[in-house]
């Protein structure tokens, strides 16, 4: 089954234009790199929660808005092999923390193991 690499940033809403650029430009890289798919969700309906929620979880502004996005893979090793290249090739200086419109410091990431695929 697939791999998921799955994410969740506070965007400023100033910056949307960057954040979808900036998810374009990388699309052929993740893709060269064995990426099956990948999806950048611009939140419109991401209610704040009383204990835990994406907005609490990100630590968002009123002036952000929270993303949801992943990167499917066809298995962990395709996926680990994209990220150790993303040391050595330099086209991925597109997400060094100086480029990125957002504050990566509050990225939560995390990959998954898929186990119900319909």
């Amino acid at each position: 089954m697939s791999f998921i690499d799955g994410f969740v940033v506070a965007v400023p809403n100033a910056r949307k234009d960057d954040y979808i650029a900036l998810s374009r430009d990388c699309w052929p890289l993740f893709k060269e790199y064995g990426a099956v798919s990948m999806r950048e969700c611009w939140g419109v309906d991401v209610p704040d929660g009383e204990v835990t929620s994406f907005p609490m979880a990100v630590k968002k502004t009123p002036e952000e808005t929270v993303v949801f996005s992943w990167i499917e893979w066809p298995d962990r090793a395709a996926r680990d092999a994209c990220m150790a290249n993303m040391e050595s090739d330099p086209r991925w200086e597109v997400f060094a923390p100086d480029k990125v419109p957002f504050d990566g410091k509050r990225m939560i990431f995390g990959g998954f193991e898929t186990v119900v695929e319909a």
